[in-house]
């Protein structure tokens, strides 16, 4: 089927679907100039991102953490959500039952005005207490380091899933859920190798769900899904929403 059959395919999908599901990763936020934080984009004084996002990282040197964290924060910070961003909220606001679920931590869909989102990888702009695990907003840029509780005094940590750590039993409870009964899964800007993420596809076809992938290049998820979009999220996700 030709590109622009494909589209149309998905378009008439939304179109008459009541219940939407949407996943989205690092490609949708690289279109706002979010490094991904992988590769190249996530070396920092010669450490890697594997390096820095861990429990042990941040028992042995919560400094340096900080400091790694208060570098992407500031980084975050100057960016803004993008046209793919506001075409989901817009999505949100048109559909009777929606869900998004989002790999990303840099609250940008939230700036963008979604609300019925799960973040399975937690929120830059979010802190826990190492004390009481009390979990507050923080949006100072640059952040004190080393940041403690206002409640109980202990070592504040960013309230991000790291690696070595599972996901929150609730969030994917949630994906779960909304997975079996969504009517179209969108798949947005997602490599498709970070598991669980990677295999929400699978689970929603598993349920008989149309799923519809947007991303830069195939990713191993490609022959799975029903149809498979290359190009920019910022360029594509707009076009599914018009003429809804």
């Amino acid at each position: 089927m030709a590109p622009g059959s494909n589209l149309e395919l998905v378009k008439e999908r939304l179109a008459t679907a009541r219940n939407i599901t949407v996943l989205t990763g690092a490609g949708i936020s690289a279109d706002s100039g979010v490094p991904t934080f992988r590769g190249k984009d996530g070396l920092w004084r010669n450490y890697r991102a594997e390096d820095l996002a861990t429990p042990d990282a941040f028992e042995r040197d919560p400094r340096l953490v900080w400091e790694w964290y208060n570098w992407r924060r500031e980084l975050i910070a100057t960016t803004r959500p993008n046209p793919a961003h506001l075409a989901i909220a817009e999505l949100e606001r048109r559909t009777p039952a929606f869900w998004l679920m989002t790999q990303n931590v840099d609250g940008l869909h939230r700036d963008a005005g979604s609300r019925n989102l799960t973040e399975i990888h937690g929120n830059i702009w979010t802190v826990r207490c190492t004390g009481c695990n009390r979990v507050d907003e923080n949006r100072d840029v640059p952040i004190s380091i080393l940041p403690s509780c206002l409640q109980c005094g202990a070592l504040l940590r960013p309230h991000i899933v790291w690696f070595g750590e599972s996901l929150f039993a609730a969030d994917l409870q949630q994906c779960s859920k909304v997975l079996r009964n969504c009517d179209i899964l969108l798949v947005i800007g997602t490599s498709g190798v970070v598991y669980p993420a990677a295999g929400f596809a699978a689970v929603a076809k598993e349920s008989g769900t149309f799923v519809a992938e947007i991303n830069l290049d195939p990713t191993p998820q490609s022959s799975l899904v029903d149809v498979s979009l290359q190009g920019r999220a910022k360029d594509l996700v707009p076009l599914l929403l018009d003429p809804l």
